[in-house]
């Protein structure tokens, strides 16, 4: 028997992938329709089918066609529409999920999964996509329209599986995720202080400096340890902060798309390198694209540790147990 196929929905540059392949799995076929991470994950999967496109376009057929029948689907539909951080998210839950343009593509996924009936399945998301009884009812009504009647709501933290930087989640699955937690907290500066200085010497792949302006340059010189440079507003009325001088010894705030750390004892922005350590990527994986796109495939990815973490568990379980019976 050959190693268990995996399909990625959604898979930007390639985090929740790099778990599985640690694990042993074989993936087979990623999707996204971002041109610059669909670059980045064929860069680093050389061996897989790597489709650009809207997931819209595809069915399961398309994708048993290229490469067979698949044992696991895993994948992150985006979260902006769920998020408490996006100040423009619909008021109303399931207007997030059945109006929202880019929340529809929740349904997308669960679509592909119906399609394709893999014994398992696993969707990655903010823990705001399913913070009502109404939203998490939508979503188990949608994944029993197409085959599947249990379904569980696994949270997750990453900084329990030894990522340097705060992270929750919640991992949609249709069986139970409790991979165990390591006991040692790896701090930003445990995961950082070995890489070479920037402004000398680039030692591995996207460690260049962030050039900014010298009003910006300014501002980070006066910003201490803890403190930020200015902050924005979510729908939730939550004050996130922005550009945060981290704390050497410290756990790093959530990584997200749109952020920028300063580093904590030199007056500039983290590298993509050094942002990427902060979410347990391996500096053998690099990133393609802008340097505003490289930042965002960091932030918007599941962190590697935690993907490793559930797919060994799942690799685990996949033959003791009969898993034709979970679907």
């Amino acid at each position: 028997m050959g190693k268990p196929t995996v399909v990625d929905l959604f898979s930007g540059a390639g985090g929740f992938s790099l778990g599985f392949r640690n694990a042993g799995f074989d993936i087979k076929l990623a999707i996204d329709i971002n041109h610059a991470a669909a670059r980045t994950y064929s860069l680093n999967f050389p061996n897989v089918v790597v489709i650009e496109d809207d997931i819209r376009n595809i069915s399961g057929d398309d994708i048993e066609y290229l490469v067979g029948k698949v044992d696991i689907v895993i994948g992150s539909p985006p979260c902006e529409p769920y998020t408490g951080a996006n100040p423009l998210r619909m008021k109303e839950p399931l207007d997030r999920l059945y109006l929202d343009e880019k929340g529809e593509l929740t349904l997308e996924y669960i679509r592909l999964v119906g399609e394709l009936s893999p014994k398992i399945f696993v969707m990655e998301n903010v823990p705001s996509i399913v913070n009502t009884e109404s939203l998490r009812e939508a979503i188990r009504q949608e994944f029993r329209r197409v085959g599947y009647d249990k379904i569980y709501f696994n949270y997750l933290k990453a900084e329990d599986y030894g990522n340097p930087s705060r992270r929750t989640r919640v991992f949609i699955s249709n069986i139970p995720l409790n991979p165990p937690k390591t006991r040692k907290r790896v701090t930003v500066w445990d995961a950082i202080k070995d890489l070479s200085d920037p402004r000398t010497y680039n030692e591995f792949p996207n460690h260049e400096i962030h050039e900014v302006n010298e009003r910006k340059l300014k501002e980070i010189a006066k910003t201490e340890i803890d403190d930020y440079i200015t902050m924005f507003r979510g729908s939730s009325g939550r004050n996130i902060p922005l550009y945060v001088r981290l704390n050497p010894n410290k756990l790093a705030p959530t990584v997200m798309g749109n952020s920028r750390f300063i580093h904590p004892f030199e007056n500039r922005f983290l590298t993509v390198r050094e942002q990427a350590r902060l979410m347990s990527y391996p500096d053998s994986h690099v990133f393609l694209g802008s340097k505003d796109e490289q930042y965002n495939q960091v932030g918007e990815a599941v962190p590697v540790v935690l993907s490793t973490a559930i797919a060994r568990q799942i690799m685990s379980e996949f033959y003791a147990r009969d898993v034709s019976s979970i679907t």
